[in-house]
C-alpha cells in the first residue's frame, strides 16, 4: 500500500504539474499546516472552556472545597438544558415531515413531492434521526456548537445458491457476469453434459448515514464564522486499523501510523468526555488506533488562482496525505442556540447561566453549613477538665466527662440560611431572564397561574416560549437546512439504483436519478405564538366552517375542496399527537363522482310541454294526411279495378260479336295501371 499510495500521489503529481499546478511536497506542506492551525485553535482555545461546561453540566466539584463543608453543587445548567431539550424535540418532531422540498423549475414539480417524502424515511427510517439530533443538540446546549455529519456509506451483500442440471451454454454466461462467484460442485457427463455449481452473488447497495461528532472531533480554521466561508473544515478521529483496511488501505501501512492509545487525549475535552480511557488492554494489532483526518479544504491546487474545495484524508500524527479528490460541499450541519455575528462558535446555555451555578452553589454551600452550625454547633473546653473523646463524640444522647461544671461551652449560632432564600429567587429570576426557562414557561407554577386569568396565563407562557422558540427557529434555518440539503445531494450522486420503501401503508419505487439535487428546502416546522390547546380550537372552527360550506354548495364549491379538508383534518390528528396521518384518513388523490344534471326551471318545463304539445299535433296531422293518402289509394284502387272489370267484359262481348277482330287488352291494361303505379 505505501508503494501504490506513492504511485498514486506521484501520477497526480505529474497530472497537476502538467497542467501548471502544485507538487505533492507543496500541497502536504499546505495541508499540514493547515490541520495544525485548527487543531490548535480548537485544542488550547475552544475545548478548555467547553470542558469546563461539561463539568458544569455533570455536576462536578469546583475545586474550592473545603473538608468539613458543605460540598453541594446547583444543577442550573443541566436543569435548563433538560427543560429546553424536550420542547425542541416535540417542535421539530411533531409531523412526519420535518422538512419539504419546493421545485426550482418546472421539471421539479412532479419530483419535489417524492423527493420530500423519501429524505424524510432515510432520516428517520434508515438512521435514527431522533437520537442523533438529541445527541447534537445537547451538545450545542451545553458545548456552544453541535455537529451532524451526514456520508454516503456502501455497503455489500453476498447470498449463496445451488443450481443443478445447468448446460454448458449457461455456465459460461453466468461466469461472465463479473458479480456471481461460481464454483463447480459436480458434473453431469452425457451428450450435453450439465453442471451442479454453487452461485456466491455479490451486490453492493448503499445508504444515506448520519452521526452525531463529538466535538472535540470536529476541526475548523480559526478565521471561519461559518460552513461557506471555511478555509477548512474535517473530521479527525482515532480509528482502528481494521476500519482504515475495510476502508481500503494496506495493514502494513496503517500499522506503521498507529499507536496504543488515543492520541486526541491530548484534548483537555477528550479527557473530561471519555474520564481518561486507557487502550493499552487493546493488544490485537487490528485494534490499534491511528489518528484518521478526512480535511475539507479550499486550495488553488491547480494555481488558477481561485481556491478550490478538495476532500484531502490524512493519517498519523504527521498528517500525511493518503487520498486527494475534488468535492462540493463539506458533509456537516451546525446547531448554535445562541450565534453571535461574525464568529463560528456562539454561546451555549452554559455561558449563559454558568455563573448564576457557581454563585447559586456558594449560597446552598453557606446556608446548610449555618444549617449544621445551628444543629451541631461547636464547643469550647477547658483544656485538661473534658474528655476530649467524649466531646468528639457526635452520638445523640451521648455523655460528655467533665472536671468540674462549666469545662464545655456551645457556641450557639442561630441558623441564617433563610436570609439566603431571598437571594435564590433572585438568582432564579436572573436565569429565567436570560434563558425563558422558568416554571410558567412549562406551565407548572401553579401557584401563580391558577388565580390568574387565562388570557394572563397564556401571555405568561407565551413570553417565557419566546426564547425557545427562537433557538427552535435558528436550528431550523442553519443545521437543518444544511442536513436535509446535503443527504439530498448524497442520495441523487450516489443512489443510481431503484429503490421500493413503503410509503403511505403501500410499496413505492423510488429512482432519484433524474432529480434536481440543488432544490429548494423549507423547514416545516410549528412555530407560532399560539399553545397547542389555541391551536386545536382554531382548526376546529376552521373544520366546522369548511364543513357547512361543503353541506351547503356541494364539493366542487369554489371556496372549500375535500383536499383544504382533508389536510384540517390532518392538522387535528398532528396537533393529538399522531403522527402517521394515513392511519386515519387516507391520503391518495381524490377522485369526485360525476356531479348530477342540473334541474330544469319552471319555464324550461313549460317550454319542453309546449314543444311536446306541438310535436305531437304535428305527429296527428302526419297520421291524419297518411291516413287520407291511404284512403285516395284505395279509392283509386277500387276506380282502376272497376275500370279494368269494364274493359275486359266490353272486349269479351266485341270478340263474341266480331270474332275476326284482333283486339290486345294486355296493352290496353299496361297502360291503364301506369298511373297507378306512379301514384302507390
Amino acid at each position: 500500500m505505501r508503494e501504490e499510495i506513492d504511485l498514486l500521489n506521484q501520477i497526480i503529481e505529474e497530472q497537476n504539474i502538467e497542467n501548471g499546478g502544485m507538487t505533492q511536497v507543496e500541497l502536504q506542506g499546505v495541508v499540514r499546516a493547515s490541520i495544525t492551525d485548527a487543531v490548535k485553535y480548537i485544542d488550547d482555545e475552544v475545548s478548555p472552556d467547553r470542558a469546563i461546561a461539561t463539568e458544569f453540566y455533570r455536576g462536578e466539584p469546583f475545586g474550592n472545597e473545603e473538608d468539613g463543608r458543605s460540598s453541594v453543587v446547583d444543577m442550573t445548567v443541566r436543569d435548563t438544558v433538560q427543560k429546553i431539550m424536550p420542547a425542541l424535540l416535540r417542535v421539530f418532531f411533531s409531523t412526519d415531515k420535518v422538512v419539504e422540498f419546493n421545485p426550482v423549475t418546472g421539471a421539479d414539480v412532479a419530483y419535489a413531492s417524492m423527493a420530500t417524502d423519501y429524505v424524510n424515511h432515510v432520516l428517520t427510517k434508515d438512521n435514527n434521526l431522533f437520537m442523533e439530533l438529541q445527541s447534537c443538540w445537547q451538545d450545542a446546549l451545553v458545548r456552544k456548537v453541535g455537529i451532524l455529519k451526514f456520508f454516503w456509506e456502501d455497503n455489500q451483500k453476498q447470498e449463496g445458491y445451488t443450481l443443478t442440471g445447468i448446460p454448458e451454454e449457461a455456465l459460461i454466461s453466468l461466469q461472465s457476469d463479473p458479480e456471481l462467484e461460481i464454483s463447480i460442485v459436480s458434473t453431469m457427463m452425457g451428450d450435453f453434459p450439465t453442471y451442479n455449481v454453487l452461485v456466491n452473488y455479490k451486490s453492493k447497495t448503499g445508504r444515506v448515514r448520519v452521526k452525531s461528532l463529538p466535538c472535540e472531533e470536529f476541526i475548523i480554521n480559526r478565521e471561519a464564522t461559518s460552513l461557506e466561508d471555511a478555509i477548512l473544515t474535517g473530521h479527525r478521529k482515532m480509528a482502528t486499523v481494521s476500519e482504515l483496511v475495510l476502508m481500503g488501505y494496506d495493514f502494513d501501512f496503517v500499522y506503521g501510523k498507529s499507536s496504543g492509545t488515543d492520541e486526541l487525549q491530548t484534548n483537555v475535552e477528550r479527557r473530561e468526555r471519555t474520564n481518561k480511557l486507557d487502550y493499552s488492554y487493546r493488544t490485537d494489532d487490528s485494534t490499534r488506533l491511528v489518528e484518521y483526518v478526512e480535511a475539507y479544504i479550499k486550495i488553488d491546487w491547480d494555481n488558477d488562482g481561485v481556491a478550490e474545495l478538495r476532500k484531502i484524508c490524512c493519517m498519523g500524527d504527521d498528517y500525511e496525505i493518503v487520498n486527494n479528490e475534488p468535492f462540493d460541499k463539506p458533509p456537516f450541519a451546525t446547531f448554535c442556540p445562541s450565534p453571535e455575528s461574525h464568529v463560528f462558535f456562539g454561546q451555549s446555555i452554559y455561558d449563559l447561566v454558568g455563573d448564576l451555578q457557581k454563585i447559586k452553589s456558594n449560597v446552598l454551600r453557606n446556608s446548610l453549613d449555618s444549617l449544621s452550625m445551628s444543629i451541631h454547633p461547636r464547643v469550647a473546653v477547658v483544656e485538661g477538665q473534658v474528655n476530649v473523646d467524649d466531646v468528639l463524640n457526635t452520638e445523640v444522647g451521648a455523655v460528655i466527662r467533665q472536671s468540674q461544671p462549666g469545662a464545655v461551652t456551645p457556641f450557639n449560632l442561630p441558623f441564617v440560611g433563610r436570609e439566603a432564600f431571598p437571594m435564590l429567587g433572585y438568582l432564579d429570576s436572573l436565569k429565567e431572564g436570560r434563558t425563558g426557562i422558568s416554571a410558567a414557561s412549562q406551565g407548572l407554577d401553579a401557584e401563580n397561574l391558577q388565580s390568574t386569568t387565562a388570557v394572563a396565563v397564556n401571555a405568561t407562557i407565551k413570553g417565557a416560549q419566546a426564547q425557545i422558540e427562537m433557538i427552535a427557529r435558528v436550528f431550523a434555518e442553519t443545521g437543518m437546512k444544511e442536513l436535509f440539503s446535503g443527504v439530498l445531494k448524497l442520495i441523487v450522486q450516489h443512489q443510481d439504483y431503484e429503490r421500493i420503501i413503503r410509503l403511505r401503508d403501500a410499496p413505492t419505487p423510488i429512482d432519484p436519478r433524474p432529480w434536481n439535487s440543488n432544490m429548494d428546502v423549507s423547514i416545516n416546522v410549528p412555530l407560532g405564538a399560539q399553545s397547542d390547546a389555541e391551536k386545536a380550537e382554531s382548526l376546529a372552527a376552521i373544520t366546522k366552517k369548511q364543513e357547512e360550506i361543503l353541506q351547503k354548495f356541494g364539493p366542487n364549491n369554489p371556496l372549500v375542496s375535500l383536499e383544504q379538508y382533508r389536510n384540517s383534518i390532518s392538522a387535528r390528528i398532528n396537533l393529538a399527537g399522531f403522527k402517521n396521518t394515513s392511519a386515519f384518513i387516507n391520503e391518495g388523490p381524490i377522485q369526485l363522482p360525476e356531479p348530477p344534471p342540473p334541474q330544469p326551471t319552471p319555464q324550461e318545463i313549460l317550454a319542453q310541454v309546449e314543444a311536446q304539445n306541438i310535436q305531437a299535433d304535428m305527429q296527428k296531422k302526419a297520421a291524419e294526411l297518411e291516413l287520407k293518402r291511404q284512403q285516395m289509394i284505395r279509392d283509386d284502387d277500387f276506380r282502376q279495378d272497376k275500370l279494368e272489370a269494364d274493359i275486359a267484359m266490353q272486349a269479351a262481348e266485341l270478340k263474341a260479336k266480331y270474332p275476326t277482330i284482333r283486339l290486345s287488352t294486355e296493352e290496353l291494361m299496361e297502360q291503364l295501371r301506369a298511373p297507378r303505379e306512379m301514384m302507390q
